[in-house]
């Protein structure tokens, strides 16, 4: 695909003594949200932290652009444009919302400084973000932390924003808010690639998807492909869509 802004080209990870992604290849195109599908244990997770660097792959190429990012430390990964949102969220609880997103302006110094604009889109995004600016985060309900989390990673512009499962254990209400969240960052111009186990929030969201299982990508195709093909989604997924 020559206008994937992500291309992962037979990537290897090891943990220890466990091989756990076995020569990855995966691409994402420039400017559309790609979905990154797969049963439990199947390696997404893994995928994206060798992205990040936060595990270094052993083996294969990540280009990020065109530009070979495979050695590059974590801090000069998300220098190079890429923010990631982790399962866990990584919210500092002991701090206020605006603190939260203080730490992730790395513009900015003081709250001041921080670009106006962006503020007020984001807001417009998440309405939570400003009626709880002032309050610890680790009063936030679970929603609201992945709002949060969602916030901080894109409080300055990126090329590519990696989620990892984002939906997980919110209410209905909240995954419709992010799904819109989702939509409106897609239109910006951000590429994305989110991992996801809703599949309807997965449907919802994506018209390009792989599949992994047991470390490697078993399906790369379009969401209508897979959700036509209840064999496929079985043989792949375990479930039907």
């Amino acid at each position: 695909m020559s206008d994937a802004l992500l291309t992962l080209e037979g990537v290897h990870t090891h943990i220890g003594a466990y091989h756990i992604l076995h020569g990855v290849g995966l691409q994402v195109p420039r400017g559309e949200l790609t979905l990154l599908l797969g049963r439990n244990g199947a390696g997404k997770t893994t995928t994206l932290r060798t992205i990040m660097g936060l595990w270094q792959a052993s083996a294969g190429t990540i280009r990020l652009g065109g530009r070979d990012i495979t050695g590059l430390s974590t801090p000069d990964i998300a220098a190079s444009g890429i923010a990631y949102v982790p399962e866990n969220m990584g919210v500092f609880s002991d701090l206020t919302v605006a603190e939260n997103m203080l730490l992730a302006a790395r513009g900015a110094r003081t709250q001041a400084q921080m670009d106006p604009q962006r503020l007020h889109w984001i807001f417009e995004l998440f309405p939570a973000i400003e009626k709880f600016w002032n309050h610890p985060a680790g009063k936030l309900s679970g929603g609201q932390k992945q709002m949060l989390a969602v916030s901080r990673a894109i409080v300055e512009p990126r090329e590519l924003l990696i989620v990892d499962e984002p939906s997980k254990g919110l209410a209905p209400a909240i995954i419709n808010n992010m799904i819109a969240a989702f939509e409106q960052l897609k239109h910006s111009g951000v590429t994305i690639l989110l991992v996801e186990q809703n599949v309807a929030f997965a449907q919802r969201l994506g018209r390009n998807v792989a599949v992994m299982d047991q470390g490697q990508i078993v399906y790369a195709g379009t969401m209508d492909e897979l959700a036509a093909d209840p064999d496929r989604q079985q043989a792949l997924l375990g479930l039907a869509l």
